[in-house]
């Protein structure tokens, strides 16, 4: 129901255009806005959209978005030659375009394969939205041009997605959970944490051998291995498995409202991803951005939050690393709870603040290091809004939500950080506009 309105207050704005066609910027930015913001309910909504299949989709709409702009403006240049195996784009037949066409064209297409997966609902708001804006765009354009400019938009979709079909990502079996894993032996890896039958397999063991985006291949800004795994009472494992058993015990209110805000489960939320997304076009937004910033910053950041999910799962998989619920259970108390459920893959480095750390990096090269700012992600899901510095302080709360929360040790946390500044990195080195 909540999506249901969603989509129809959408395309209710949407339908109240005047009769005055907008210019083509301001016609770019509400194509580019409305997508990403149908996107995160998509994400909310399609059952296979874990974390980091999210982090994919969104990375691919953005290179899909960039390239609607790039070929029709001489500032911005394209992501063809910067981002691993993507060749150049097939160049614009002669004639006039219009750009916001193109871009909707774009983004129509590439949504609808990346979310071809998703319920009935989801395809009739891709429908109703992709009517709506079609009909914003279009208004008073040259059939000639119009027709030119929608074609082409379907040609960059169209080697977006051949250049996706081959990354190692496109294709999620059984939820992501394979029926062949067979589990490491030895006290120190991880085990099932949950009862569903699915889950009792961990989640895309093999997502950290996809092709990165902005990261060379090859490269996943590794962690340092985790504490020695030890039962020893004063051991340092123990003392952070003990850490984490003691902040579940003596939690204070702002601290269990800090690790909901930032748990971002799926199906629940527009998972971890999308909530840095949903940042930013609340930024975005506020600021009045044209149609190259909005693109440029939303790009950036989805190829950022893919890179950061698949260094991360790389290094999940090779600690392969157990969970505290687990060791607490063990070895410290065996009627223990934590306060979020544990997600169904290895522990070490938390994935929150890989992602969190590598979205900060990416935001502060955009906006500032010392920008201040409100996250409202989950008003409508009766969460009030936190107030940030920078993104630096929301990345490190998002960090240590997963403590409180019960999820993660502090090594995992800390170490993810530093993993998604160094991942950022790659990211800021990117060329979005010419001369840079």
């Amino acid at each position: 129901m909540r999506f249901l309105v969603h989509v129809v207050l959408i395309a209710a704005v949407l339908g109240l255009a005047g009769p005055v066609r907008a210019q083509s910027d301001e016609r770019a930015v509400e194509v580019a806005r409305t997508w990403y913001r149908l996107t995160l309910e998509l994400v909310r909504h399609t059952p296979t959209y874990s974390p980091p299949v999210a982090s994919r989709s969104l990375a691919y709409l953005g290179v899909a978005a960039q390239e609607g702009l790039a070929g029709g403006r001489p500032s911005t240049r394209s992501f063809a030659g910067q981002l691993n195996g993507l060749e150049a784009f097939p160049p614009r037949s002669e004639g006039v375009y219009d750009e916001a066409v193109v871009l909707q064209s774009a983004l129509t297409n590439a949504t609808r394969h990346f979310f071809s997966n998703t319920g009935p609902t989801g395809q009739r708001a891709m429908d109703a939205i992709g009517k709506r804006l079609d009909a914003l765009v279009s208004e008073g354009v040259d059939a000639d041009v119009l027709a030119r400019s929608l074609a082409y938009g379907e040609v960059i979709a169209a080697h977006v997605i051949e250049w996706s079909a081959d990354d190692g990502g496109a294709v999620v079996e059984n939820m992501g959970f394979p029926h062949d894993y067979v589990l490491a032996e030895g006290p120190q890896h991880w085990v099932p944490t949950s009862l569903i039958a699915q889950q009792q397999a961990p989640l895309l063991p093999a997502w950290g051998t996809n092709r990165t985006f902005a990261m060379p291949d090859g490269a996943t800004c590794g962690v340092p291995p985790p504490p020695d795994y030890s039962e020893e009472k004063g051991s340092a494992f123990h003392n952070e498995a003990m850490e984490v058993y003691e902040a579940a015990k003596a939690l204070t209110p702002e601290q269990r409202e800090i690790a909901r805000f930032w748990s971002d489960d799926p199906m629940l939320s527009p998972t971890p991803p999308g909530h840095w997304i949903s940042i930013a076009l609340q930024l975005l937004e506020a600021e009045g951005a044209d149609a190259e910033r909005t693109v440029d910053v939303l790009a950036r950041l989805g190829i950022v939050l893919a890179d950061s999910f698949i260094g991360c799962w790389e290094a999940k998989y090779r600690y392969d690393l157990v969970r505290p619920v687990t060791y607490i259970r063990r070895h410290i108390d065996a009627k223990w709870q934590p306060d979020l459920i544990t997600p169904p893959f290895p522990e070490y480095p938390s994935g929150h603040s890989t992602q969190s750390g590598a979205a900060a990096i990416v935001l502060e090269d955009l906006f500032g290091a010392t920008f201040a700012f409100e996250d409202e992600t989950h008003v409508d899901d009766g969460l009030p809004p936190r107030h940030f510095e920078s993104f630096r302080e929301a990345a490190e709360e998002a960090a240590i939500s997963r403590l409180y929360g019960g999820i993660h040790y502090r090594a995992a946390i800390e170490n993810g950080l530093e993993q998604g500044y160094c991942i950022g990195a790659y990211t800021n080195g990117l060329e979005t506009r010419r001369g840079e």
